[in-house]
């Protein structure tokens, strides 16, 4: 099989476990499992605290010790088992553990992917520039394949859709063992422990400006966890409502909630041009002012007459998200010392999906449960989704107002073509 076609497989499957339950967990916690929002923040921190050191340490190996497909064959095994075992567990303490111990085999594996596919790429000869984005993008389809497949299965509610990540997890965990051999490359070479965990990328915290901006990528790495966590419960409460409840975006709310991946495949190519255009301050600015109306149109809209504005708040999240991490990925890379750059992305990660996830998990969980439940249990979500949306635009209006950054359009021009 041609290579492209075996690193795409490899990067759909990658996604198709996330995919599987990620959006839809809320539904079966709270629907089914009828657990409290406090615990529910807890389950979606476990990305946050899997991303604080698992990437780094995954890294170490396999860079030293073991054959990067290898290791990452391993991890996606290991969380096929406790995907099949989370079904069985009836206590959310328990089920806090088992999902941390997935989460600490499956958040390095998205790193492993790109460095699998980046050394299989180079060791061909091939233009990474011009050949990974088009693999990439398949990992996004993968996401939203694995929604679609749960939503028409009916499975959004129910435990079948940990069996569906998990069986997937292991085909590929599998498959990872046939794929091109990615030996390690830092055998022989002495690193300080420092290096050797990216720790020196922490000197960027010395220039102000990046470190606003690495804090206001932990502010945002927080909205993208609150609507992870819980667009698709915000849907499927509409159940509730006789008016409502027959109506496809409840019945399919996971098919509604894909719009928002079909939207980040388009705006990836429109970020050069927005770059070029505007530069970096501009274009975070625009995710952030949508972010405000991400969670805003969620806030006003429903599955009846106002489903136009949860349609509106998807397509508006390809913006949120890609123009944030991309654009933002980008801006480490032109901003860091050459030899710290792979360190200043691994930075980059830990404050969106580390900390970002973490403290937006476990603080909106709290709220919720303390300010934001009526008197017969059931969410205020309108009051929900607009403080979501005013904690977005005060980080928007603080962001405006202290990141200076000048744009100069010839930094580019290559990024461009």
């Amino acid at each position: 099989m041609n290579i492209k076609y075996r690193l795409i497989l490899m990067n759909f499957l990658q996604f198709f476990v996330w995919g599987a339950w990620l959006l839809t967990i809320g539904a079966y916690w709270f629907q089914t499992k009828q657990w409290s929002g406090t615990e529910f923040g807890a389950i979606f921190s476990t990305m946050g605290i899997a991303s604080l050191f698992m990437p780094a340490i995954a890294g170490i190996i396999a860079d030293r010790w073991v054959n990067a497909e290898k290791l990452y064959g391993i991890f996606h095994i290991a969380g096929a088992v406790l995907l099949f075992i989370l079904p069985t567990v009836d206590n959310p303490s328990t089920f806090f553990w088992l999902m941390l111990l997935n989460m600490v085999f499956y958040m390095p594996t998205i790193a492993l992917a790109i460095s699998i596919s980046y050394s299989t790429l180079n060791a061909r000869k091939m233009d990474i520039v011009r050949d990974y984005p088009p693999i990439r993008v398949w990992g996004t389809v993968g996401f939203i394949v694995a929604l679609w497949v749960v939503s028409l299965a009916g499975f959004e509610t129910s435990a079948a859709q940990f069996y569906v990540a998990s069986l997937a997890s292991l085909f590929l965990g599998l498959y990872a063992f046939t794929l091109p051999k990615c030996p390690p490359l830092g055998k022989g070479h002495k690193k300080t422990l420092v290096h050797a965990l990216g720790l020196n990328a922490f000197s960027l915290f010395k220039n102000p400006q990046m470190a606003l901006f690495f804090l206001s990528a932990m502010l945002l790495g927080a909205s993208l966890q609150l609507t992870n966590a819980y667009g698709d419960t915000f849907l499927h409460d509409f159940a509730n409502f006789p008016e409502f409840k027959d109506l496809i975006a409840v019945k399919y709310p996971a098919i509604i909630m894909s719009i928002s991946q079909i939207s980040e495949t388009l705006f990836i190519l429109a970020i050069p041009f927005f770059l070029k255009r505007f530069g970096i301050k501009k274009v975070i600015l625009f995710a952030m002012i949508a972010w405000v109306l991400r969670f805003g149109l969620f806030a006003f809209g429903d599955p009846g007459p106002g489903l136009w504005m949860i349609i509106l708040s998807c397509i508006i999240y390809g913006m949120a998200f890609d123009f944030y991490n991309i654009s933002g990925s980008l801006f480490v890379e032109m901003n860091s010392p050459h030899s710290i750059r792979s360190s200043a992305q691994g930075l980059f990660m830990l404050m969106t999906n580390g900390l970002g996830a973490f403290f937006g998990s476990r603080i909106s969980g709290i709220v919720i449960d303390k300010y934001f439940l009526l008197e017969n249990g059931s969410f205020d979500w309108e009051g929900i989704w607009l403080a979501f949306s005013g904690y977005a635009l005060v980080v928007a209006v603080l962001f405006a107002i202290f990141f200076k950054h000048k744009h100069d359009p010839k930094q580019f021009e290559s990024f461009s073509h």
